[in-house]
C-alpha cells in the first residue's frame, strides 16, 4: 500500500515534528512517504498533487491553525476517490472525537494522543495483520456506533527512533526550521493550555538528541527549536543541555527554548551569561496575566517577582533575546487588569511581547467551564472568545489595536529611542500609547494595507501631529535618528519632507570641505574626499543635541545633523551646530 503522511503547515518555513516521529515508528516493515503543504496553498493543488501520488492511506497532522482547511482537503480527496483511507490525529482531533467522526464522514480513523505506536498499529490492521479491536487509541464509526479503544501505554522516549535522519529532509534544513523535542508533557496545569493534561514529564534518550543535533547542525539547520513545554524543569538537565550546545554549535546556528522564568535560578542564567555567545538562544516565556486571582482561578502557579528577576537578568546579559507572551480574555481579567498585566509585563522591555487572545481549546478546563465565566464563542477553530463576564467584545477589539501596532512597531524594533521618548514624555503609560495610536491605526483602515518602513514613520507622525502639548521638532528629530540608522546607504527619498534648500546644503558642504573639524574630530577621521562627502552623507535640520542623545538624553539644540554611511555596522552621527543657546528637555 501507498502511505502519505502529510500536513498543512502555517508557512513553509516550518516543519512537523509530528509526521516525521510516525515515520521513524513506522520503519523499516512501512515506508510513509511525507509531504507538507501550507494553509496558503489551493485545496485544488493539495487534493491534485496527493491523488497524483496514487496513495491507498493519507495521514493528516490537525491543529487549530490547519483543521478547516485539512477537511476542506479531506472532502474533496475522498470525493475523487472513496477508496482512499483517511486518518487523523494531533492535538485538534484527539478530543471530541465523536463529533468529528460524525461532522466529517470522510474520516475513517482518528488516533488520539501519542501517536506513533497506534499508527504503526492500525496500519497493521489496514494490511491484514491484525484485528482492528487490537488497535491501541484508535477512533471509528462501525455500524453508526462510535467506537474509541482503550489508549495505549505511554512509550518508553528512551528508545525512540530519531526523526531527524530523513534524506529528503536534508535539502530544506537550512531554509526551515526543524523542531526538536527532549520531553513530552508538562508538571503544571493552566486550564487553557492542552499540555496540562497528560501529567508528568518524560525524557527521550539524552546521548541520542546530542547526536541529532549535531546531525542537524552538520546538515546545514541553522534554527532549531525545541518544544519541550518547560525546557528547564530539570536545572541538572538544562545546565547540561546549555552546556552541550555552547560547546558544540556551529556558526550562525540559533536554539529557541519554552522556559518557565520563575524557577530558573540566578546561577543558571549568570552561567548563560558568562558562557553563552550572542544570539545562540532565544527564550519564549508564557507570562499570561499578572492578575493573581486570574492565576489562581486557571490553575496557573506563577511567582511573577522571580519572572522579573529572570527577564531582567538575562536582559542585563545582553546575549538572549526573550519573547514573551500574554493572553487577554481570561477569567476575571477586565479591560483595566489588563492594561496593568501589559504595562507590568512591559516595564521589563522584552524584545519581543506576543499578545494573544484566549483560545477555548477541545479538552481543556476553560473549556468545559465556558459556561461559569460567561464566555462567547464561536464552536469553530481556532475557537477564540469574543468576550466574558468582565471583558465586552467592544474591549477585546481595542485590545486587538493595541496587537497590530505593537507588532509592527515595538516588537519589529524600527524606532526604538522614539517609543522611549513617548513613554517617558508623552503618554501615561506604553499600554495607552499603543491602544490611542492603535485606535488612530484601525480608524483609518492602515491594518488592511501595506506598510513600507517610510510608511509606518509618516502614519506615526501623522498620530502625534493630533495630540497637544508636545514639542514636534523634538519628536521628529528623534525619529530622524531611529530612521537614518537603520539605513546601509544615503537615502533617496526619506520619509519627511525636505526640510533643507539646496543652497543651505551646498553652503554646508563647502564648509565640510574646507573644515572638516566643525563636524567633529570622529568625522575628520573619516578623511572623506569631495566625491565620498557627497556620495556618503546626508544632511538635515535637527533640533537636539546629537552628542547628548548618544548617552541616551534628548537635550533640545538647533543644527544639522550629519549622517555618514559605510563607515561602520551603523551609521555615524555628528552634528554641525547653530550658535544658540541650548536647553535640556529632561
Amino acid at each position: 500500500m501507498n502511505i502519505i503522511l502529510t500536513t498543512l503547515n502555517a508557512k513553509f518555513i516550518h516543519t512537523n515534528l509530528a509526521l516525521r516521529c510516525l515515520k521513524a515508528y513506522a520503519e523499516p516493515e512501512y515506508s510513509p512517504l511525507l509531504v507538507e503543504y501550507t494553509i496558503k496553498d489551493p485545496t485544488f493543488n493539495i487534493v491534485a498533487d496527493l491523488y497524483q501520488k496514487k496513495p491507498n492511506i493519507v495521514g493528516f497532522s490537525c491543529y487549530i491553525w490547519n483543521i478547516e482547511e485539512t477537511i476542506k482537503v479531506i472532502k474533496t480527496l475522498k470525493a475523487i476517490d472513496p477508496s482512499i483511507q483517511i486518518i487523523l490525529g494531533g492535538p485538534e482531533v484527539s478530543y471530541d472525537t465523536n463529533v468529528w467522526l460524525r461532522q466529517v464522514k470522510e474520516i475513517d480513523y482518528i488516533i488520539v494522543g501519542e501517536g506513533e505506536h497506534a499508527f504503526k498499529e492500525l496500519l497493521n490492521f489496514l494490511h491484514g495483520k491484525q484485528t482492528l479491536n487490537d488497535v491501541p487509541g484508535v477512533a471509528y464509526v462501525q455500524d453508526d456506533k462510535f467506537m474509541l479503544n482503550p489508549l495505549p501505554p505511554k512509550l518508553d522516549l528512551r528508545d525512540s527512533p530519531s526523526p531527524f535522519r530523513f534524506t529528503e529532509d536534508l535539502p530544506n534544513l537550512s531554509k526551515r526550521v526543524v523542531y526538536i523535542e527532549t520531553s513530552r508533557g508538562c508538571p503544571f496545569s493552566c486550564q487553557f493550555c492542552l499540555s496540562s493534561i497528560e501529567v508528568g514529564v518524560r525524557y527521550f534518550n539524552r546521548d541520542k538528541v546530542k547526536e541529532d543535533i549535531r546531525f542537524l547542525m552538520a546538515n546545514g539547520a541553522k534554527t532549531i527549536k525545541f518544544v519541550d513545554r518547560t525546557f528547564n524543569i530539570s536545572r541538572s538537565y538544562a545546565m547540561e543541555m546549555f552546556q552541550f550546545l555552547i560547546d558544540e554549535h556551529l556558526p550562525g546556528v540559533v536554539f529557541q527554548f519554552e522556559i518557565t522564568a520563575d524557577i530558573m535560578r540566578p546561577e543558571v542564567i549568570q552561567f548563560l551569561n558568562d558562557n553563552a555567545p550572542a544570539g545562540l538562544f532565544r527564550f519564549e516565556i508564557g507570562v499570561q496575566s499578572t492578575n493573581d486571582l486570574t492565576n489562581e482561578l486557571v490553575k496557573r502557579r506563577q511567582n511573577f517577582e522571580k519572572l522579573q528577576r529572570t527577564v531582567t537578568m538575562v536582559k542585563s546579559g545582553g546575549k538572549i533575546d526573550q519573547h514573551l507572551d500574554l493572553i487577554a480574555g481570561l477569567p476575571e481579567e477586565d479591560y483595566q487588569s489588563f492594561r496593568n498585566t501589559f504595562n507590568e509585563v512591559f516595564e521589563m522591555r522584552p524584545e519581543e511581547l506576543q499578545l494573544g487572545f484566549l483560545k477555548l481549546l477541545r479538552g481543556t478546563g476553560l473549556r468545559v467551564e465556558a459556561e461559569k465565566y460567561g464566555y462567547v464563542y464561536v464552536d469553530q477553530a481556532p475557537y477564540e472568545i469574543f468576550s466574558n463576564n468582565v471583558l465586552t467584545f467592544d474591549d477585546i477589539l481595542r485590545i486587538k489595536q493595541v496587537e497590530d501596532v505593537l507588532e509592527k512597531y515595538w516588537n519589529a524594533h524600527r524606532m526604538d529611542h522614539t517609543l522611549e521618548y513617548l513613554f517617558a514624555h508623552i503618554f501615561e503609560t506604553p499600554f495607552d500609547f499603543f491602544q490611542q495610536f492603535g485606535t488612530f491605526w484601525e480608524e483609518r483602515n492602515w491594518s488592511k494595507i501595506g506598510h513600507q518602513l517610510e510608511d509606518l514613520y509618516t502614519r506615526l507622525f501623522s498620530f502625534l501631529e493630533g495630540l497637544e502639548d508636545i514639542s514636534l521638532p523634538i519628536i521628529q528629530s528623534v525619529m530622524k535618528l531611529d530612521y537614518l540608522s537603520k539605513q546601509k546607504f544615503q537615502p533617496r527619498k526619506p520619509w519627511w519632507k525636505n526640510d533643507i534648500v539646496k543652497e543651505e546644503q551646498s553652503s554646508i558642504y563647502k564648509q565640510l570641505e574646507e573644515n572638516p573639524s566643525i563636524a567633529g574630530d570622529e568625522f575628520v577621521a573619516f578623511g572623506l574626499n569631495e566625491r565620498e562627502l557627497y556620495k556618503q552623507t546626508f544632511i538635515t535640520p535637527i533640533s537636539i543635541c546629537v552628542d547628548a542623545y548618544k548617552d541616551g538624553i534628548i537635550k533640545e539644540k538647533e543644527g544639522f545633523l550629519l549622517t555618514t554611511f559605510g563607515k561602520g555596522e551603523t551609521p555615524h552621527f555628528s552634528m554641525i551646530e547653530l550658535k544658540q543657546p541650548s536647553k535640556a528637555v529632561h
